[in-house]
């Protein structure tokens, strides 16, 4: 079952120091398909893998991947929105999110899908 995810990226500023796996795009649409790409296939858990101490030791749930998980964002003020819609449990999301902006996101709202 799908579930729908509200996010807020609040400082955009953060969000470039927030590693080196940190979200290259600049704008909401380029973030949303970084986003988008992250959860559907398994590159960006891949190189965080390969960079840990004892990458065999590491969970391979966390690399699950959802080939129809769907982003969208939209720029508001000085900060962007993202609705994403996933079947992927909350901890993958959540790792995902922390690779890519660190903690400079903020869940808003969960609903079904």
């Amino acid at each position: 079952m799908a579930t729908r995810y509200y996010l807020s990226l609040p400082d955009l500023a953060a969000l470039r120091n927030a590693g080196a796996l940190a979200f290259r795009a600049h704008g909401a649409e380029g973030i949303a398909e970084e986003l988008q790409a992250a959860l559907r296939d398994d590159g960006l858990f891949q190189r965080w893998r390969a960079a840990q101490h004892d990458p065999d030791e590491v969970d391979p749930a966390l690399g699950a991947c959802d080939s129809a998980a769907d982003v969208r964002g939209e720029q508001r003020d000085l900060h962007i929105d993202l609705v994403v819609v996933t079947s992927l449990p909350s901890t993958v999301l959540r790792h995902r999110l922390r690779l890519l902006a660190g903690q400079a996101w903020q869940l808003r709202d969960v609903t079904a899908a």
